[in-house]
């Protein structure tokens, strides 16, 4: 098939780049960024390439209409809001770009880790409030502690390599063996639950993964611990968090990702009445939140786009 005849739908935004590399590679764009996941299954057949962020789930309905589908390319690193099995079943190419945001993702990751351990932004709503308060707003060095990594991908390992400029003991967990290098050694999840001082989340969601953070895993730490969430919010019971949070097992929590987020990432499901674990987190001193935008900076929009550009053009082998 000549590329002048590939059709792909964009079903969302992105760095205009993408659009204008492969429009200039030969194939042909078009864009719906409005219609319904119904209208949009309605004329899918008549294209073979989908680009998408998070707008709505790519399900076993949405494949089986999608007659003559060859790839779905994602702008970002995860895949859980399509039905890989399905779509692997049909021939179908998965396309994502974890490799595009992984820095912005380290950076987000130690920036809000040496925040809560510092308190800066409590004591900068303080200082503004009019209120000077030294000793209760002393904090906490990174140095000589010992930071657990909970999936050793390109997200871990940038925030690993992130790590390297200060004094401090670094280990990773990951379900594949042998995914180690220079920046943290590889070890089991029992001795990361022995060591850590501090632990940090890059996982996908998956059934795996998804309330691993809970009660029970909290309380086979230790010792009390900082956490940092730039994963996924479903990876984590907020409200075991909460209770944590309230008897000091957790001396910290970093969440730049909710159990509380919409599929799209978009919104939150809250509309009026917050659930109360959510309510706690809002209030508390030793909370940092952010709206899911570790990996969402003005680089990494222009990087995720010319990974799946490439990943794309690879793909038909231009």
């Amino acid at each position: 098939m000549s590329l002048s005849n590939i059709k792909i739908l964009h079903l969302d935004s992105n760095h205009p780049l993408l659009w204008q590399q492969l429009e200039e590679a030969g194939f042909i764009n078009e864009a719906d960024f409005t219609s319904t996941k119904e209208e949009v299954e309605a004329k899918i057949q008549n294209y073979h390439g989908i680009v998408i962020r998070s707008r709505f789930k790519i399900d076993h309905a949405f494949l089986d209409k999608a007659t003559n589908l060859q790839f779905i390319a994602r702008v970002g690193a995860g895949l859980e809001s399509i039905d890989c099995d399905y779509a692997t079943s049909k021939g179908i190419q998965l396309i994502a770009a974890p490799e595009g945001n992984k820095n912005a993702v380290g950076e987000h990751a130690l920036g809000m880790l040496l925040s809560l351990l510092n308190k800066l932004n409590r004591s900068d709503r303080l200082v503004r409030e009019g209120k000077w308060i030294r000793e209760g707003n002393r904090g906490y060095e990174l140095e000589h502690k010992t930071v657990g990594i909970i999936g050793y991908g390109n997200m871990g390992k940038s925030f690993a390599k992130k790590l390297q400029g200060f004094d401090v003991e670094v280990l990773c967990y990951d379900i594949q063996e042998n995914v180690v290098d220079q920046n943290a050694t590889q070890v089991s999840l029992k001795e990361i639950k022995e060591k850590a001082d501090v632990l940090s989340l890059h996982i996908p969601w998956t059934p795996e993964t998804d309330k691993m953070v809970n009660a029970e895993f909290i309380n086979s730490f230790v010792k009390p611990f900082w956490i940092i969430n730039t994963s996924r919010g479903k990876n984590v019971v907020t409200a075991d968090l909460v209770d944590a949070l309230k008897t000091g097992k957790i001396l910290g929590a970093a969440l730049d990702v909710l159990e509380y987020e919409k599929l799209s990432f978009e919104n939150l499901f809250i509309d009026t009445e917050k659930p109360d674990a959510f309510s706690y987190l809002l209030e508390a001193e030793n909370v940092l939140l952010t709206p899911h935008i570790a990996g969402w900076t003005y680089e990494s929009h222009e990087k995720l786009a010319q990974t799946i550009v490439d990943k794309i053009i690879s793909y038909y082998k231009i």
